[in-house]
């Protein structure tokens, strides 16, 4: 069969990489196309656009990238005709997704969506259009079944794939060490313009903790030249492509908002996160946005289990206070850590990927 998916930004090249391997491996015959990245390519789907084309933050950020936008879009429809598939795959990036997944619908093609757009965040009423356009929706995270239920439409929760994903990473074997020193890591995100803003802000912790090595974990899909702009004369070490590895070896992390925030707590590291974006986009989500938490750890479990430095928020003085607690203060270490291993109960440990490939070839099969 012929699957088309469309992800537009790292975590959803993740994700998409272990679905691609699932769809594999329970359909010997699977002809899979894609908009994502190296890791959706690598598992062996065909690449037709790299997320690193597409991302894009904020609303002002989007309207100054609109041209380019509409026409990814158009030459995105005219590539699925082209390809005639038997499903229409769209993984997360709603803003994108949601205007396809309409179009698709028209065109008699089955849209299944894999990760949720976060319609319990902010424009709720973004459900009447998926009930309209997407044949098969399959959530990831705990409370999204009960959300969509009072919108009287049946989804199907498959768990959440970076349980399986982090689970394979902590089993495979030990491999040499990133620094003598314990290691503070850095996660600024993968868009360069996240990087750019937050990053600094990061940078200024290192001279303030000589004892510890911080190591920044380099987008793949960023060039060298990006971090060392930001970076200046200080000299910070990277890993490129190996955020795991650099988990598993920290004692602590600064990560930007996103799937970052959970794969952190997934690992155990205690974390700050980190946030700061366009000042009017910004506003605007203020206006918008109907949740009380940034981070997806925080979120699913409705508390403030890390530390959010949310826009202003985040300075030198609040990140070195916020990081100090995390390495000094042994009560606050051990109660985030038992928040840590509720967080994994609550998760569980389907295995979501496998879960989501048969929904989607059951879904091609029977149209339910």
């Amino acid at each position: 069969m012929r699957y088309y998916l469309i992800a537009g930004e790292a975590s959803g090249d993740l994700l998409g990489s272990n679905l691609v391997r699932a769809l594999h491996k329970q359909d010997s015959y699977a002809d899979i196309r894609c908009w994502g990245g190296d890791k959706m390519q690598a598992a062996g789907a065909t690449l037709v656009k790299h997320y690193r084309e597409l991302s894009f933050m904020g609303f002002v950020e989007v309207i100054k990238h609109l041209p380019e936008i509409l026409n990814n879009i158009k030459f995105c429809k005219s590539d699925i005709l082209g390809y005639k598939p038997d499903v229409l795959v769209l993984i997360d990036y709603p803003g994108f997704n949601l205007r396809i997944a309409e179009w698709a619908k028209k065109q008699g093609i089955k849209v299944v969506y894999y990760i949720s757009p976060q319609v319990w965040a902010w424009k709720e009423n973004r459900v009447k259009k998926i009930k309209r356009d997407v044949g098969k929706m399959l959530v990831i995270l705990p409370f999204e079944q009960e959300f969509y239920k009072k919108w009287n439409y049946e989804v199907v929760y498959t768990g959440h794939p970076l349980t399986e994903v982090v689970a394979e990473e902590k089993n495979k074997l030990p491999i040499p060490p990133i620094s003598n020193k314990p290691i503070i890591a850095l996660l600024p995100g993968s868009r360069a313009q996240e990087i750019r803003v937050k990053l600094p802000v990061m940078l200024q912790m290192v001279p303030l903790f000589p004892e510890y090595e911080f190591v920044i974990a380099q987008a793949p899909a960023q060039p060298d030249e990006l971090y060392k702009e930001v970076m200046g004369a200080l000299e910070v070490k990277m890993v490129k492509g190996d955020t795991y590895n650099l988990l598993k070896q920290a004692t602590a992390a600064l990560v930007t908002s996103g799937t970052a925030t959970l794969e952190t707590a997934l690992f155990g590291v205690p974390e700050v996160v980190c946030y700061k974006g366009n000042a009017v986009s910004f506003w605007l989500a203020t206006k918008l946005v109907n949740v009380k938490y940034i981070s997806l750890v925080n979120l699913i479990m409705d508390k403030e289990v890390v530390k959010e430095l949310i826009q202003t928020e985040l300075n030198a003085t609040n990140l070195e206070n916020a990081l100090r607690r995390l390495l000094t203060d042994e009560a606050y270490k051990t109660e985030l850590q038992a928040d840590y291993h509720k967080l994994q109960r609550l998760l569980g440990d389907s295995p979501a990927s496998t879960v989501a490939a048969r929904e989607i070839i059951d879904f091609i099969k029977t149209g339910k």
